[in-house]
């Protein structure tokens, strides 16, 4: 199965490094974040159906203001990645400041596609993040990354032990891989539920 993104005509709009800028039509909100080497533009060039839609770059921390794609009845965007230890400090807490302002205080924010490596156990960043996401009350699907590296039996125990963690059901979790395909059509259709939902 593939993604029901993939049939949608879809825009890339324009890179802004003001959380408050305006996008027009005002349309629902669904914003990728995760850490900056979680896979976000791989993820999101597969849920689009669009290989070449986001720069993918091996080095982490490329995207430094919200990105922002177009769909017939939402916009998808790609804010910047938390947590990487080799930026600046200035450029950390730029990162920092358009997040908390976009997560925080974004009108038009109708849902988070919320991207964790299934590898990991969550970190305290993660944690911080959850507890803005708590505060926030928007809709929150999480996309489990690179799920491809572990076998089926540990999927199924690192999805537990992290949604344990995060105290967050385990509905809201999708295993993808951007590489296989795994779950890429089931948080497509996720995706498109939390729009028609918040429109």
């Amino acid at each position: 199965m593939t993604s029901p993104l993939r049939d949608l005509p879809v825009e890339f709009i324009g890179s802004f490094p003001d959380p408050r800028a305006p996008l027009a039509p005002i349309l629902p909100e669904i914003a990728l974040l995760g850490r900056s080497n979680v896979g976000k533009s791989s993820l999101l060039n597969a849920v689009a159906g669009r290989q070449g839609l986001a720069r993918v770059s091996h080095t982490p921390g490329r995207t430094t203001a919200m990105n922002v794609f177009r769909l017939p009845e939402f916009y998808l965007v790609d804010l910047p990645g938390y947590g990487y230890a080799r930026a600046s400090k200035t450029d950390r807490e730029g990162f920092a400041k358009l997040l908390e302002g976009y997560l925080k205080r974004r009108t038009t924010l109708g849902g988070v596609v919320w991207l964790l490596d299934i590898r990991h156990e969550p970190s305290d960043q993660d944690l911080a993040q959850r507890e803005v996401l708590a505060e926030r009350e928007v809709p929150v699907l999480v996309a489990l990354t690179k799920a491809d590296k572990l076998g089926l039996a540990a999927q199924r125990v690192q999805l537990a032990a992290i949604a344990a963690r995060l105290e967050m059901p385990v509905s809201l979790f999708h295993l993808t891989s951007s590489r296989t395909g795994q779950g890429i059509a089931d948080l497509g259709e996720s995706i498109l539920s939390a729009v028609r939902e918040a429109a």
